[in-house]
């Protein structure tokens, strides 16, 4: 495979695309113990290079730095869930110092069912008790600490600003992956959310890339006058699919992250994926420290970001409305 990427994220991806060990020369040529960081995602790892990176990052504050003084394990799932229990294992045999579950709360989960001692640092949903990964926040009990990334529970407040940008959508769906922890949680939100404002819901599935199309299709034949995707990372790791089928379907879309609108992506409104990586980093760099994972408190983001793509508005025909505008904390032309 040839890829056409820029330094660094090119140095990234020459560990990245075959999940193979990075080791730091020189400890090694001196025959010093380095410490080995696995790094577990659910996706793939091309879309993930920024994200990888902002990991990297996150170690790097702390003081580590591949081909320095830690080594780091990649393992990459490719979208098929039901492998993660495997390589979670994989990662446990190579005797890592600590697991990044990344990719969403499932990849904790199943790092969680393979080891009890290796300490493991999570990016989940926003509430990890209820889903199982902790049961305090601020001092978390067993191996698991992590951070908590908003995007289910954003669902009314996504539509909201959608169907301010499509004062016309009576109808509105949700793309969702099926197969995903969140898509019932998700679908259940929206559901509420139009309780109250009249819309009608309409849930798209597609849980493969060859289940885009039809999905999109069906939703004209529904007469769909907009789309909320699904905060999935599969849907993240194929966002240029997405982003394009919402282009040639001419239908307003809203997205869980500013990837999508730097993508092409009509708006996105969460938190933010690169900072919940790099505070995973940094956590890391405490774990290799000797930290316990019970004395690092679930972080929990602060700012979510509304992003708003202006060509994407004015290729739909559609105007931003002043109240909206303000509120964007990025306008991309």
């Amino acid at each position: 495979m040839h890829l056409k990427l820029e330094r660094p994220d090119r140095r990234i991806f020459i560990t990245l695309l075959g999940g193979a060990l990075a080791w730091p020369r020189g400890a090694r040529a001196q025959g010093q113990p380095v410490p080995v960081v696995g790094f577990l995602n659910s996706a793939f790892p091309e879309p993930f290079a920024r994200l990888a990176q902002a990991f990297l990052q996150g170690l790097n504050d702390g003081g580590y730095s591949v081909g320095r003084n830690v080594a780091i394990e990649y393992r990459w799932a490719e979208g098929q869930y039901a492998r993660l229990p495997e390589l979670a294992t994989d990662l446990v045999r190579r005797r890592v110092s600590v697991i990044a579950a990344t990719g969403g709360s499932q990849t904790a989960r199943a790092a969680r069912g393979v080891t009890s001692t290796v300490p493991i640092l999570f990016i989940g949903g926003p509430d990890p008790i209820g889903e199982g990964l902790v049961t305090n926040l601020g001092r978390p009990e067993g191996n698991l600490t992590g951070v908590a990334v908003y995007t289910s529970d954003l669902m009314p407040k996504r539509l909201q600003m959608l169907t301010q940008l499509v004062p016309r959508a009576k109808t509105v769906a949700l793309l969702v992956n099926p197969t995903g922890f969140a898509a019932d949680n998700e679908a259940r939100l929206t559901e509420a959310a139009m309780q109250t404002t009249g819309q009608r819901l309409v849930v798209l599935k597609a849980a493969t890339e060859v289940e885009f199309e039809p999905a999109f299709a069906s939703a004209v034949e529904q007469r769909v006058d907009a789309i909320l995707v699904h905060a999935d990372p599969f849907f993240n790791a194929r966002r240029a699919q997405l982003v394009a089928l919402a282009a040639r379907y001419a239908i307003p879309t809203g997205y869980p992250w500013r990837e999508y609108a730097e993508a092409g992506g009509l708006m996105s409104y969460g938190s933010s994926i690169p900072d919940a990586y790099r505070q995973v980093g940094r956590y890391a760099g405490e774990i290799l420290k000797g930290k316990k994972p019970g004395e690092l408190p679930v972080h929990m983001p602060t700012r979510f970001d509304l992003v708003i793509n202006l060509t994407t508005a004015k290729s739909l025909g559609l105007t931003v409305p002043p109240m909206l505008s303000a509120l964007a904390n990025e306008l991309l032309d």
